[in-house]
């Protein structure tokens, strides 16, 4: 299979997978605004429903950052540049968006970006004024 025709594969799953955490989304939050609605029980049942609400919050957050990486995957297709490394502009091999169709950088910059505990716009930065990574360093 062509790399295009992938593309287009991964575009449509992009979109299922956006489609689906909006609505996840959309439940959550409208589980959120019931919250005040709801009265009654005993200590053990609020400090149950705090945990639950806490859960709750940080996997719609979790779903949040990965909608903006889906709706900038994309973008970035209907620009022409998505499969492309952000950092070395180097094509992202198939394998990896295939596991990752989001993904904005090749496994090699990725680990630079992880090793050196910034972010991908930090190692452009760094990378724009010439400083290299060897593979020793990585």
């Amino acid at each position: 299979m062509a790399r295009k025709d992938s593309i287009v594969k991964l575009r449509a799953l992009l979109i299922n997978r956006r489609d689906a955490l909006r609505q996840a989304l959309a439940g959550d939050l409208s589980l959120l605004r019931a919250l005040p609605e709801q009265t009654g029980g005993d200590v053990v049942d609020a400090a149950l429903d705090a945990a639950q609400d806490e859960i709750s919050s940080k996997l719609a957050e979790v779903e949040s950052r990965e909608l903006v990486l889906i709706d900038t995957a994309i973008e970035r297709i209907s620009a022409g540049t998505y499969g492309q490394c952000e950092v070395c502009n180097n094509k992202i091999p198939l394998a990896r968006l295939n596991a990752l169709p989001y993904a904005m950088t090749c496994i090699d910059c990725q680990r630079a970006v992880e090793t050196s505990g910034g972010s991908v716009a930090d190692l452009n930065m760094m990378l724009d004024t010439d400083v290299s990574f060897s593979d020793s360093e990585v």
